[in-house]
């Protein structure tokens, strides 16, 4: 889908640690500020279980599961936005991405150091929210002197236009973030072409030690007071333990590990689902002898959209799919069964796919 996710927060955070978990692609990860300068790219896969039990039904020669890009971007400082700490360079990493994980820390630890001396995780949210915030509102200000000129000779577009970047540029002068503006989403389309990072969705997620892993801190229970009216999912995720996790190749083994712990999914694996929601993806699957395959599609997308994600003539040439709802394939436990007792719909091209959704695609080039 093209679609990712970029892991932000400020230096030492776990954000490195963190992406090393969830990609194989090995991060840099050091006790000292911008060791992370370009970004790291990493395509990591989506844990769904539902993918295990149709792989289990259909005894495929290859199972193929969803996956989605995460984006690890060096740790912003505060001065960012006036080029402090490579800060335009890492803003315009932000800037090209879908989503943001924020990383908080929310842990003490003496012999990792802090890059503003102490452990306070809504301040450092402040200080990157500030940031972001600032370069959005550079971006406003320049797409007003654009179109100034145009509504001062009686463009009727400019001058609405106008009116709704007024609307942004006080949101972001009060501190506030793009994503939280009350607009109707035509007027919204305003800033569009500006690419705002603060009207990115946003995750949250609290680095937090072993011992707060299965029911938080003090400096989580901070966060969560701190954005509870920004509408955002928060989660408790402790890097040090996913490094160990991660380091276990049998899966026995992490289990064990997990249930000593107390936990019983990994917080890598709730990473995961969670960067998959945020993105506003949702997933299909084909299953055959051949292969069983999660396919992944933004929520909403039409039968025809759903086909050229495997392939661009199966939407050109789209005639009808078939269907089967995934409950119903596990009951009756085979296509065949399913078209027997009417649970295999032939759909049209108007058809909207739903999360879970059994599909084949008939085409014609």
């Amino acid at each position: 889908m093209g679609l990712k996710c970029g892991i932000v927060g400020l230096p030492n955070v776990g954000k490195s640690t963190l992406f090393n978990c969830l990609s194989n692609a090995k991060a840099q990860a050091a006790n000292f500020p911008f060791c992370t300068i370009e970004p790291n790219i990493g395509i990591t896969n989506v844990p769904d279980e539902r993918l295990d039990v149709l792989a289990k039904l259909a005894n495929p020669q290859k199972v193929v599961p969803a996956t989605v890009e995460i984006v690890d971007i060096a740790g912003l400082v505060k001065g960012a936005s006036k080029g402090e700490g490579l800060g335009n360079l890492f803003l315009s990493h932000i800037r090209e991405t879908d989503a943001i994980i924020h990383v908080l820390r929310c842990f003490d630890n003496e012999n990792i150091i802090h890059v503003e001396g102490s452990i306070n995780p809504v301040r450092d949210k402040e200080i990157i929210d500030i940031e972001l915030q600032i370069k959005d509102l550079e971006s406003v200000d320049k797409k007003i002197q654009r179109i100034s000129k145009m509504a001062k000779v009686g463009d009727k577009d400019a001058r609405k236009g106008l009116g709704n970047l007024a609307i942004y540029k006080q949101h972001l002068e009060a501190g506030k973030s793009a994503r939280s503006i009350v607009l109707p989403e035509e007027d919204k389309k305003i800033v569009d072409d500006i690419h705002l990072i603060t009207a990115k969705p946003i995750l949250y997620l609290c680095n937090v030690d072993e011992k707060s892993v299965s029911n938080g801190n003090k400096y989580v229970d901070m966060v969560r007071e701190n954005v509870k009216n920004e509408k955002a999912e928060v989660l408790v995720v402790a890097a040090a333990i996913e490094a160990e996790i991660a380091e276990l190749e049998n899966y026995e083994d992490r289990k064990v590990f997990l249930e000593e712990l107390g936990l019983k999914e990994a917080g890598v694996n709730k990473l995961i689902k969670a960067a998959y929601r945020l993105l506003n993806l949702s997933t299909y699957f084909t299953v055959g002898e051949k292969e069983v395959r999660a396919w992944t599609i933004v929520k909403g997308m039409s039968a025809p959209q759903a086909a050229s994600v495997i392939h661009t003539d199966f939407e050109k040439g789209f005639i009808k799919a078939e269907v089967m709802k995934y409950n119903d394939f596990i009951f009756y436990k085979s296509e065949f069964a399913c078209k027997e007792v009417g649970k295999l719909s032939i759909e049209g091209k108007e058809y909207i796919v739903s999360d879970g959704d059994i599909m084949h695609f008939r085409f014609n080039v």
